[in-house]
């Protein structure tokens, strides 16, 4: 049976998928996600909604954006899988394109966020252990910070008291210790001699969506460099375009020694990295880190693709630009408390604990967001959102409220 043939209601998909798929993560909204252009989502019924979303910050250039799709489908036409034993051009390609944008050296493939969060922080402590000993492996992070779900990454996020957290450990016993965001003195008092790394976002996104200030990522950048200590970006959430810079850290004039990317890095395809500089990341050497389908070709060539389009139609430009406008109309709305963010990366503030009934109160409404708290909403859209549909996005909600 092909896929094409399946035919049945919205209802009876929604029955089925709560029969077979475990949904322990969050609710979802009652839609079927059938098809997807530029701004919209459509459901099977055929009701469009403007996606504030962006599956999660990932739909950089939009919902099925016409050259993404075009490289996907040239390539798998062509190649759809060889692994790592083999070069391919899409592969290459990639790497040469981010490399020379971002201003790194190296560049090594993952499939998702915490993988390649994960490789960033065995990449720390095996520099730290092959330069300084077994012991220099310990590396510091934000409270309110998010990583991933693997182990390591997991125990990187500094949020102990969540259902996030609890029931996998302990972060000490992981070589983790939390300090205080945008705080430089508590990540001083955390260091003691066997730290080798700390590890941020720039933009805490699920934490609240908490932009780092300047002041603070020069700090570590200055902490850093007078202990001996690595500096470590993740940017699954904020790179490529989001912040208004192609790389986060380029807005804000201060390099890490590695850094994570993923979701926007793909145009929808399940793609992700790191980057290092030459130094940092000969560390890996033969056998001590790998993937199977990192570096697939028809990822690798979506992510071309994107990554071009982002260069080429200054995405990043419109996400300054337009962010920087969506927030100024959200501050005009009632009971707001707090209207946060960088470029198009949005957090709306509530005095009472209203988030998710708006979530879905505006989605009957035809607009798509994410609750972040129980009085914080997040906006994450395509980086190709217009003014107007910002207009559109802010009357909804006004509506709503």
């Amino acid at each position: 049976m092909k896929l094409s043939d399946v035919n049945m209601s919205k209802e009876e998909l929604i029955s089925t998928a709560h029969k077979y798929l475990n949904e322990s993560l969050m609710k979802r909204y009652d839609i079927v996600a059938e098809e997807g252009h530029d701004m919209y989502l459509v459901d099977a019924d055929g009701t469009e909604y403007l996606d504030f979303i962006g599956g999660i910050a990932v739909n950089a250039t939009g919902h099925c954006c016409e050259a993404v799709v075009n490289a996907i489908k040239d390539q798998a036409e062509t190649l759809i899988h060889s692994s790592n034993y083999f070069y391919s051009i899409p592969q290459t390609m990639l790497a040469k394109i981010v490399c020379e944008n971002i201003g790194m050296d190296k560049f090594q493939y993952q499939n998702s966020g915490a993988e390649a969060n994960e490789a960033m922080i065995k990449l720390a402590r095996k520099y730290g252990n092959d330069n300084f000993g077994p012991n220099r492996v310990k590396i510091i992070t934000a409270y309110s910070s998010f990583h991933g779900r693997t182990l390591a990454t997991l125990m990187a996020t500094g949020q102990p008291d969540t259902a996030i957290q609890k029931g996998f450990g302990k972060a000490e016993d992981f070589g983790f210790k939390y300090a205080e965001f945008n705080n430089i003195e508590s990540f001083r008092n955390a260091c003691d001699e066997d730290t080798i790394a700390i590890m941020v976002e720039p933009v805490e996104a699920e934490g609240g969506v908490i932009p780092a200030t300047k002041e603070f990522l020069q700090g570590l950048r200055d902490l850093c460099d007078e202990k001996n200590m690595l500096l470590l970006f993740d940017e699954v959430q904020t790179g490529w375009g989001r912040t208004g810079t192609l790389m986060s850290y380029m807005g804000y004039g201060v390099k890490p020694d590695v850094v994570s990317m993923a979701k926007a890095l793909g145009g929808g395809m399940p793609i992700a990295a790191i980057c290092a500089s030459e130094k940092v990341m000969s560390t890996f050497g033969a056998g001590a880190h790998g993937t199977t389908f990192g570096g697939n070709p028809v990822c690798c060539a979506a992510a071309y693709a994107e990554v071009n389009e982002i260069i080429e139609k200054k995405l990043p430009d419109n996400a300054k630009e337009v962010g920087a406008y969506l927030m100024e109309k959200l501050k005009t709305l009632p009971r707001i408390k707090d209207v946060r963010g960088k470029g198009l990366l949005v957090g709306v503030e509530f005095e009472e604990d209203i988030a998710m009934q708006l979530k879905h109160d505006a989605g009957e409404k035809g607009l798509l967001f994410t609750v972040i708290k129980p009085n914080l909403i997040r906006m994450i859209p395509p980086l190709i959102v217009t003014k107007e549909n910002c207009d559109k996005a802010v009357d909804i909600l006004r509506e709503v409220l």
